[in-house]
């Protein structure tokens, strides 16, 4: 095993290029898919994908069960090829998953089983440091300099065994950090967590990105990315359905479903809608065609029905997913 020490750039401050950004020069991306195209068989999990994601940015990466969003995180760590296209982190070639392009990544899996229950948080992190080849005493240093990072120091010698499930996030993040990575990869970090512990993962991974790691969010969790994510990437079946800012996305939701509390008696909304009951006065409308909701509360005033409440049922950003993914949305 070589002995190589680790640098901490991701701890110690933003990276070189990430300077040269705040000095108005054009910043380098760090994650950059082109064009990629990957099949199983028939199936093509991507279709012609390309995103980039700069020094300090948080890249959010959305769609629904099989769009694409774990095929291309593999994709960038060099766990699968593409078939056409390219991946690279820091213009080196993802896809030849060599020792150094994969000292460039690291990568936060959905599910993460590998870690050695019986061993303590610090004997597992440590013994992925020396796998990665730095020696016995800066893996010891760099796994406690994480463990603190990500909030487990005070749990550092516990048996992971003994860890919550949201305490094992925390340590598949602080694992994939050993490295000091410039490239952050993560898929659904957040969606079995409470939203206590969901924070506490983002607020950690906003710490890294404003040291300037660039991250790839990957998420389904669509509310999250609010206040989150520089950017995003939405995916449906295997191709981007729409790619920009949070604020963009939201553009695109067209409100089509709301909650009216009504009282009196319930007429055919013919094609400004359909209402179906919720229970008590409560109603579910499904705007139909064309109709906007003033013709919906329209029909009812006409009809002699008090409107007494209203909201949407979904949010801008739920709205605009649905819209984006068309059939594609579960």
């Amino acid at each position: 095993m070589s002995t190589t020490t680790a640098t901490t750039p991701a701890l110690a401050g933003a990276p070189a290029s990430a300077d040269a950004g705040l000095r108005g020069l054009p910043a380098q991306p760090v994650i950059e898919a082109a064009c990629v195209t990957r099949r199983f068989g028939e199936h093509r999990a991507l279709d012609d994908v390309t995103l980039t994601v700069l020094p300090s940015q948080i890249h959010a990466l959305l769609g629904p069960n099989g769009a694409g969003k774990t095929t291309l995180l593999r994709a960038l760590t060099g766990l699968v090829s593409p078939h056409a296209g390219s991946v690279r982190v820091l213009g080196e070639d993802a896809a030849r998953a060599t020792k150094r392009t994969r000292a460039l990544t690291g990568f936060v899996p959905s599910g993460d089983r590998t870690f050695y229950l019986r061993l303590s948080g610090l004997e597992n992190l440590s013994f992925f440091a020396r796998l990665h080849g730095i020696r016995r005493g800066e893996a010891v240093r760099r796994s406690l300099e994480l463990l603190d990072l990500v909030g487990l120091g005070d749990a550092a010698r516990r048996p992971v065994g003994g860890y919550s499930h949201g305490m094992q996030k925390r340590l598949s993040l602080a694992r994939a950090l050993i490295t000091a990575p410039p490239a952050l990869l993560v898929d659904e970090a957040t969606h079995d967590l409470d939203p206590t512990a969901a924070a506490g993962v983002r607020g950690i991974v906003q710490e890294l990105a404003g040291r300037g790691t660039a991250v790839l969010w990957a998420t389904q969790r669509i509310d999250e990315i609010r206040g989150f994510a520089h950017g995003v990437t939405l995916l449906g079946a295997g191709r981007v359905r729409f790619s920009g800012s949070v604020a963009d996305l939201m553009a695109h939701a067209e409100a089509r479903h709301f909650v009216l509390r009504l009282r009196g008696a319930i007429p055919s909304l013919g094609s400004a809608g359909t209402l179906a009951p919720l229970g008590g006065e409560h109603w579910e409308l499904t705007l139909g065609g064309d109709a906007v909701l003033g013709d919906a509360i329209a029909v009812l005033a006409g009809a002699g029905v008090s409107v007494i409440g209203c909201h949407r049922e979904r949010s801008e950003l739920e709205e605009a997913f649905v819209a984006l993914s068309g059939d594609d949305a579960s």
